[in-house]
């Protein structure tokens, strides 16, 4: 493990944006995080990262980052119905889904090829198709980056909300999480109730489901709404789906009579951002090398050559406009730095 001064973190982040971290550091076991911390000597401003599929760099970050490679798959135990997976936060979420399929083993293939590592995974509540990581999710391990102790959370610990934990709210960049414990089906309950995944399997002829044909369904549907990061730079969805109390949505759907909407638990209405952005006649649009994806208007893209700053710019535009129009602020979901 060293610590490098002055990198480039155009391949660290999918939006492909060229800047320098001051250090950087990669580790590959816990005591590494120690090892970095007391080598840095002053408490830096730090930043831990991950895939890099949920950040935008707005600028140079001009302190620490640590970058996690922690790796690991452990069959921690199983009964009749269950099995639980310990997995370092360093693994690629598509890999262990696929993992998971090959085993037999229910509940995230309706999250098959989200960008990522593990440890983003609870800490963004990733979700798709009808699923979330905390209906899957038993504990974790994590790093208290202040004392250097090591702390296990659980669901309640973790305080899941819509695209949102702790992580991301009261304990912000306090803690790196090392390891993920999933408890998965053995038995497992299929979920297509998301209207384009039953969409998709009655075209491709699906009749009997399989953990397989599933997630080979979401990876189509994801493949042709949003772009390769590899081609395109972006970070999938920028903004988070906002939800309306029930009345604001009526007042909508006198306005808009086609106006999407999925009911909440909790009683209000969940309008799907990128319908709305939509509707601002943002989608396809291309100043330079930003712009809004052609097939999805929720993708903010890079096509080579931009900057973080002009991103960010983009992204307060939408958010304007949506707001100026529908009376509705938009959320990023993507981390700004």
């Amino acid at each position: 493990m060293e610590i490098r001064e002055n990198v480039s973190l155009k391949h660290l982040n999918t939006f492909g944006i060229d800047v320098k971290a001051r250090y950087l550091a990669e580790i590959g076991e816990e005591s590494e995080v120690k090892t970095t911390l007391n080598s840095y000597g002053t408490k830096p401003q730090l930043l831990i990262l991950g895939g890099g599929s949920n950040v935008l760099f707005a600028g140079h970050f001009e302190g620490l980052i640590i970058k996690n490679n922690i790796l690991g798959r452990e069959l921690l135990k199983e009964d009749h119905d269950y099995v639980w997976v310990k997995l370092g936060a360093g693994e690629n979420w598509h890999d262990i889904v696929l993992w998971a399929i090959e085993n037999g083993w229910g509940g995230i293939e309706n999250l098959s090829l989200i960008p990522g590592t593990v440890g983003a995974a609870p800490m963004q509540n990733i979700g798709a198709y009808g699923v979330e990581i905390c209906s899957v999710f038993e504990k974790l391990e994590a790093i208290d980056l202040s004392t250097l102790k090591l702390r296990v959370f659980d669901a309640n610990d973790c305080q899941f909300g819509y695209r949102h934990s702790v992580f991301k709210g009261a304990l912000k960049n306090q803690y790196l999480i090392t390891r993920v414990v999933l408890k998965l089906q053995k038995h497992p309950v299929f979920n297509t109730s998301y209207g384009a995944v039953s969409q998709t399997l009655k075209a491709r002829g699906i009749k009997e489901l399989t953990l397989r044909n599933i997630s080979d369904a979401i990876i189509s549907i994801r493949e042709s709404k949003l772009p390769n990061p590899d081609t395109i730079g972006n970070a999938g969805s920028f903004f988070k789906n906002p939800t309306v109390d029930r009345n604001i949505y009526n007042n909508l759907k006198t306005a808009y009579a086609n106006i999407p909407n999925y009911p909440t638990e909790d009683g209000l209405v969940k309008i799907p951002a990128g319908w709305l952005i939509e509707q601002c006649d943002w989608k396809g649009f291309r100043k330079g090398a930003i712009g809004v994806h052609k097939n999805q208007a929720l993708v903010l893209v890079n096509y080579g050559g931009a900057n973080g700053e002009d991103l960010v710019q983009l992204s307060k535009e939408i958010q304007s406009s949506v707001n100026a129009k529908f009376g509705i602020e938009l959320t990023p979901e993507v981390n700004i730095v």
